[in-house]
């Protein structure tokens, strides 16, 4: 600027000093004043930055830029101008259509127009479940700009097609590139016939050297023609174009008016050439993932992929002539009207539900696709492989199964629990009036000993169901085969033979040692009845380390070091059609009425509540294995380990004090009651948890209550909680036809004892007197 006024004071002096006139002088020097004055009221009224703004931008610049595989991408202006759209936009929306004016399905459109009104006001606005017939979309709207005069529309799919997505990666890669060497022209295409994706040799054919960049969007139907004879030809390459053949392949689940692939191929070959043409249309059909077989006119089979082959049953390299060998006889027929109807029609398809033979009545869904240009293929068929979710289908409804059965298993053996626990009671009472030689004391001992059976019956179902309290020691294997071996040897009589292995280095295991005899008496028995004849009953044990177990493969069975338990015999052995139902509940061989069905499903449960695993290895003639592996217990400084606790002293069955009983059943309480009453204690009674409250609330003394965990209206807990609010120290005793297990998180409350039903008198008794001595001990602590 100082420049500037410099030049024009010395031209202004050149000018006086050559005229020596003054008023031409002035007259020069307002004229600059008003030129000076006039450009800086223009740079004010129209700055330099707006020129560079209003200069017209490169449009085609910007449209490469948005261009994107997975993000439709279309940009407006505040007029609600289409300035840009990449080419996917318009694949998907049918078109270069102005958003939000899109051909949405339902609510679309007033839920997109929400969202671009949302980004003009705050930013940013967000579209979801929009959809344009099949495909679901997310809409993001963005506001942008140097003025923030511009909304970017972003359009992702919720849910892609993976075949899709991986054609797409292999046709645009290495794959596409192969398959263009041999000769294959391939390309992609959408729903509504445009390109998706080509490889080069298609686009070289049908677009040119030229037009190849671009191509992304364009209709397929307008690259192809049809002469008079049915043959097929590139538009592009006119009168002298090569026909080709033409395979097409649907890509959608049940509808041919979906995503499809197309393979051509050059239609004048010699027949020298036509098996290398044949090895390049197989080599396409090998690289998808799904089963496909091409069959001729006559309905033989031409090829089939490996995946065909897996689904279908068909061993390798043992293709069968025709699709009818590979069905059920049923089947044949409805099978082979389909091919022969699709191979003389039009090129449509259809489902067909068949049973593939020597894969059981499970049917299977096959698609048979009708083909020209392919020489003598003129069907296509098409087969899922669903062995592994047949598998997964049969491993679910059997989960079910057992879930169902144990749930009805728990509840049978609560009430039956309660029906013996009065059946029990009033034998003990009966028995303390009768002696050994009255006419009733045998019958009351029968009746006796057949409610124990019963008992034990239903602590096998609670055992199969997984709901039985268990009391888990750490122990050693030998030790607990020790202390069963001599009932084993009485329980196998003469003709068998046991034998006992023991392995070095076998580690600890956590488990109740009763049931795990249980589990062993099971086994053995089992191992008996096998072998009617005599034999041999072997019992091992050994360690079993982690890298072991990574060797055995198994499925459920994760790493770690196990102790081994393995029961064999020389028996019979068990048939391949009836070991996979072994652990069935009630599921027997044995003759009506020398079996309940409980054995094998009981050890299960007990195997499976203690944490380990159990398998069965048999062959018929060669006798049977069970290997259980149970977990080593590991000492922590939480969970230290800890031997089995030293047995407690009988308890006395006399005593004093006032108790309270709540119980719903009558009989359950009515026993409870008398039998407590003769031991010398004051016994009140109540039918349930608010009655309970309000006899609570009328003793003035109490020194225990013994009351059920399931109760109507107000549960045990509940009402023992109420209780503790009024008396912090007061003893409790939980009875319960479930197991302890099975009522641990509604019975959270610190110092109780639990007494499981079916009880005896004496059992009664003594868990009442231990649980007053345990609440006199804290006392004394205290």
């Amino acid at each position: 600027m100082a420049l500037v006024a410099g030049l024009a004071l010395v031209s202004v002096a050149l000018l006086y000093w050559t005229t020596r006139d003054t008023v031409l002088a002035a007259g020069f020097v307002a004229g600059l004043a008003l030129a000076v004055g006039a450009l800086i009221l223009v740079r004010r009224l129209f700055p330099a930055g707006d020129a560079e703004v209003a200069a017209s931008m490169d449009w085609t610049m910007l449209r490469q830029a948005v261009h994107h595989d997975d993000v439709a991408i279309a940009v407006t202006d505040r007029a609600g101008r289409m300035v840009c759209a990449n080419d996917l936009f318009a694949t998907w929306m049918g078109g270069f259509v102005t958003p939000p004016g899109l051909p949405l399905e339902g609510r679309g459109a007033e839920l997109l127009k929400d969202a671009g009104r949302a980004a003009w006001r705050d930013g940013e606005g967000v579209a979801e479940d929009i959809a344009i017939g099949p495909l679901q979309l997310r809409a993001q709207v963005s506001r942008t700009g140097q003025g923030e005069d511009y909304l970017v529309w972003r359009f992702s799919s919720v849910e892609r097609l993976d075949l899709v997505s991986e054609i797409v990666r292999h046709l645009d890669g290495p794959a596409g590139r192969a398959l263009a060497n041999a000769g294959i022209m391939t390309a992609l295409v959408s729903a509504e016939g445009r390109l998706r994706v080509a490889n080069q040799a298609f686009l070289m054919r049908a677009l040119g050297p030229d037009d190849m960049v671009h191509y992304i969007g364009r209709d397929a139907g307008t690259m192809l023609r049809i002469d008079d004879q049915g043959r097929l030809y590139f538009s592009r390459e006119g009168d002298r174009a090569t026909p080709v053949r033409l395979l097409q392949v649907p890509l959608a689940a049940a509808d041919v008016h979906g995503p499809m692939l197309l393979a051509l191929i050059d239609e004048d070959i010699g027949p020298a050439d036509r098996g290398t043409a044949q090895t390049y249309v197989e080599t396409l059909l090998s690289l998808l993932p799904f089963g496909l077989a091409m069959v001729d006119r006559d309905g033989r089979f031409l090829y089939m992929n490996k995946a065909f082959g897996r689904a279908a049953g068909v061993a390798d390299g043992r293709m069968p002539r025709y699709p009818g060998d590979l069905v059920v006889v049923e089947d044949k027929g409805p099978l082979a009207d389909m091919i022969r109807r699709h191979s003389s029609g039009q090129q449509v398809g259809g489902d067909l539900s068949i049973r593939l033979a020597g894969q059981g009545d499970e049917p299977v869904s096959m698609r048979v696709v009708g083909v020209r240009g392919l020489g003598e293929a003129a069907v296509l068929l098409s087969l899922k492989d669903s062995s592994e979710e047949s598998r997964l289908k049969s491993q679910v409804a059997q989960a079910s199964k057992m879930q169902a059965v144990g749930q009805l298993a728990g509840g049978v053996a609560h009430d039956f629990n309660n029906i013996l626990t009065a059946v029990l009671g009033s034998c003990d009472l009966m028995l303390m009036r009768h002696t050994p030689g009255d006419s009733d004391y045998d019958d009351i001992q029968h009746i006796r000993s057949n409610a124990n059976r019963a008992a034990s019956l239903t602590r096998q179902l609670l055992a199969f169901s997984r709901q039985q309290t268990l009391r888990p020691q750490i122990l050693q294997l030998p030790d607990v085969i020790s202390e069963v071996s001599h009932l084993l040897k009485r329980l196998m009589g003469d003709t068998v033979q046991l034998v006992v292995h023991h392995g070095r280095g076998l580690g600890a295991v956590r488990a109740d040692p009763v049931q795990l005899e249980q589990v062993i008496i099971n086994l053995g028995v089992n191992a008996r009845d096998a072998m009617a004849g005599g034999g041999t009953l072997t019992i091992e044990t050994y360690p079993v380390s982690a890298a072991e177990v990574r060797q055995l493969g198994s499925d459920f069975m994760p790493p770690a070091d196990y102790s081994a338990l393995k029961v064999s015999d020389t028996g019979t052995g068990i048939p391949p059609e009836v070991l996979p139902k072994i652990f069935e509940p009630f599921f027997t061989t044995k003759d009506v009425g020398k079996g309940t069905g409980l054995g094998l499903s009981t050890v299960y449960g007990i195997v499976k509540q203690s944490a380990g695993f159990i398998f069965a290895d048999s062959k018929p003639g060669e006798g049977t294995s069970f290997t259980i592996y149970l977990p080593v217990h590991r000492a922590t400084g939480d969970t230290p380990a800890i031997a089995a606790p030293p047995a407690k002293p009988k308890k006395s069955q006399w005593g004093t004090g006032s108790i309270l009983i709540v119980e719903d059943e009558d009989m359950v309480r009515a026993v409870a009651e008398r039998a407590l009453v003769r031991a010398g204690y004051t016994v009140a009674t109540a039918a349930q948890g608010e009655e309970g409250l309000e006899r609570f609330a009328e003793m003035g003394k109490i020194d225990l209550v013994i009351s059920d965990v399931m109760m109507p209206n107000m549960d045990g807990p509940t009402m023992v909680r109420a209780m503790r609010a009024k008396m912090p120290a007061l003893p409790v005793l939980f009875m319960s036809g479930y197991a302890e297990e099975q009522l641990r998180q509604s019975i959270n409350i610190d110092d109780v004892a639990f007494l499981p039903k079916p009880f005896s008198i004496a059992q009664l008794a003594e868990a009442v007197s231990a649980t007053l001595d345990d609440a006199a001990h804290r006392a004394g602590d205290a």
